[in-house]
């Protein structure tokens, strides 16, 4: 469905990162800035780059100008002027596609970034480069979306949330809303996207256990585009009158089917449930087209990418270790390669204009 892009000749690549590197620092790195405690094993990672100097890390959202991912941008930003001595560049393409991400990402190795942090559009499609980028010596780590970690070779994921946490919140919000036996659907972002699809899969196994009577009748994907996202949820009104509920699976779904169900004239009657920002969700909630917003703190996971890209890079943060001390957020719990940032966070009328993202 997408176009690959080209392969980097190996050869070109092998006579810039011979002929262009330059000289390792003589002094020691300094005293780590954030402490790692847990197991953790002696390799794994690779040697740490730039060991006394600035580190420059970039970073990729899914798509640029996307109200969620403005918010973790300025959380990492947050970080890497806590931290010292990041030098954070924040890029991505203007449309959600893979294939765009993976050119840039190219850039960037040529470059010599000293880390990279991708919110993968395709998990597999991204994975050579990914690659590519790990056989350069350039530290790896996925947020908010993984890429497929063998073949990416990334070092780790930094995980917004369980995918069973997110998964139940949705499913029990929607119960709770439009009842427990209700006929629902979803919009979704694309039918590739990593988190997305394992947070639906979860939804089905919990829906199967809890909600038996609970049947989604329809599920779309609108890319992550909010006037698409509401197109597709005018369709499915139009197709299934019988729908109780629809889940927004993005920021964008999300408004875009609330859109659709207050054009529709069915505010009240079909339930609105989906993962999306307070800000932009606060108009919905105030007019009654959604009763609640379920999130985590973006800010806080794009803070958590930098601290761990940042560590990772100068190797105070190795394969094996179990916990992670993450600055202001304190100790985060790392399940083999994946960081966590904590459970997921509900808005309603009484907090949700508490909060700036």
């Amino acid at each position: 469905m997408r176009c690959l892009p080209l392969p980097f000749p190996l050869f070109a690549l092998a006579c810039i990162l011979a002929g262009c590197s330059p000289p390792a620092a003589d002094t020691p790195a300094p005293p780590p800035a954030n402490a790692t405690s847990g197991n953790t094993a002696a390799e794994g990672n690779g040697p740490a780059p730039s060991a006394g100097g600035t580190l420059r890390i970039g970073m990729m959202p899914k798509g640029k100008g996307i109200p969620y991912f403005n918010a973790c941008e300025k959380g990492a930003r947050e970080a890497a002027k806590e931290l010292g001595d990041v030098e954070l560049v924040y890029d991505g393409p203007s449309e959600d596609r893979s294939d765009a991400q993976s050119t840039m990402l190219d850039t960037w190795i040529l470059k010599k970034f000293d880390a990279i942090t991708v919110a993968c559009n395709d998990p597999d499609q991204i994975a050579p480069t990914l690659s590519r980028a790990r056989d350069a010596g350039i530290t790896t780590v996925t947020y908010d979306a993984d890429a497929n970690a063998a073949s990416s070779k990334r070092q780790f994921f930094v995980n917004q949330a369980g995918v069973g946490e997110i998964a139940h919140a949705l499913v029990d919000e929607m119960a709770k809303q439009a009842g427990e036996d209700a006929k629902v659907a979803v919009v979704s972002s694309s039918s590739t996207a990593p988190n997305q699809n394992s947070w639906l899969d979860a939804m089905a196994v919990y829906m199967k256990e809890k909600y038996p009577r609970m049947i989604i009748v329809a599920t779309e994907y609108a890319q992550e585009n909010q006037k698409l996202s509401q197109e597709k949820a005018q369709s499915i009104l139009k197709a299934n009158p019988e729908v109780k509920g629809i889940w927004g699976m993005t920021s964008k779904a999300f408004p875009g089917a609330a859109q659709a169900v207050e054009r529709a004239g069915k505010s009240g009657q079909v339930a609105v449930v989906g993962l999306g920002t307070p800000t932009e969700m606060k108009e919905f909630v105030d007019r009654g087209v959604v009763k609640s917003v379920i999130l985590w703190n973006p800010v806080d996971l794009g803070y958590l990418t930098i601290q761990v890209a940042r560590a990772v890079a100068r190797g105070e943060l190795k394969e094996g270790a179990t916990t992670f001390n993450a600055g202001r957020l304190g100790e985060k719990k790392i399940e083999k390669d994946v960081i966590l940032l904590g459970k997921p966070m509900v808005f309603d009328k009484d907090n949700i204009g508490q909060f700036d993202f």
